[in-house]
């Protein structure tokens, strides 16, 4: 009498192999993608700090040395403004809130997808047997990272650098995948 199957035992058809395969791939894709938003993000983030910052500090000393006496100050306080002006208008011209926030949205996404990718073929494959319904899934899953591949902005080449490298480095590895 042979034993009954367990679930370790079982053997994973072609078909189901193949869709774990390629939603390994889009989990991998997304991750890449959510690192290399998440970098830009940052660096937005950070950009708007460095020129709102000497913007307000440069106005005030403007102002302050417009109302004192001296002759030379009104040449420092116009210089000064000359400052400021250009600071704002870079600020403006490159909105790097706008840039951070759509960035860091697009990373939010893509981590998401990445949840849905993984939970799917970890749990879902395994439980489900109709290589109809994980195909569908399936492609629901690549349906959606490609369209938050057509509605993200592109991710500049550095930042993406920079993310593959955060990721080989294991930042994007969680500890219970690690403990064995």
């Amino acid at each position: 009498m042979s034993e009954p199957i367990t679930t370790q035992e079982k053997e994973v058809s072609l078909t189901k192999d193949a869709v774990i395969k390629e939603a390994k791939r889009i989990e991998e894709n997304c991750m890449h993608s959510a690192k290399g938003h998440f970098v830009v993000a940052h660096f937005w983030n950070n950009f708007h700090l460095w020129i709102g910052i000497p913007s307000v500090a440069l106005a005030a000393l403007a102002g302050a040395a417009a109302f004192a006496k001296f002759d030379t100050n009104n040449i420092i306080a116009g210089i000064l403004s000359i400052i400021v002006v250009v600071l704002t208008s870079i600020a403006t011209f490159l909105n790097p809130k706008e840039r951070y926030s759509v960035h860091l949205t697009s990373g939010n996404n893509y981590d998401s997808l990445i949840t849905r990718a993984r939970i799917f073929w970890t749990i879902e494959c395994s439980r489900e047997n109709s290589e109809e319904i994980l195909t569908s899934r399936l492609k629901d899953l690549s349906d959606h990272r490609d369209r938050l591949n057509r509605e993200s902005p592109q991710i500049p080449r550095w930042a993406y650098l920079k993310a593959k490298k955060g990721i080989e480095a294991g930042e994007a590895n969680y500890k219970v995948d690690a403990e064995k």
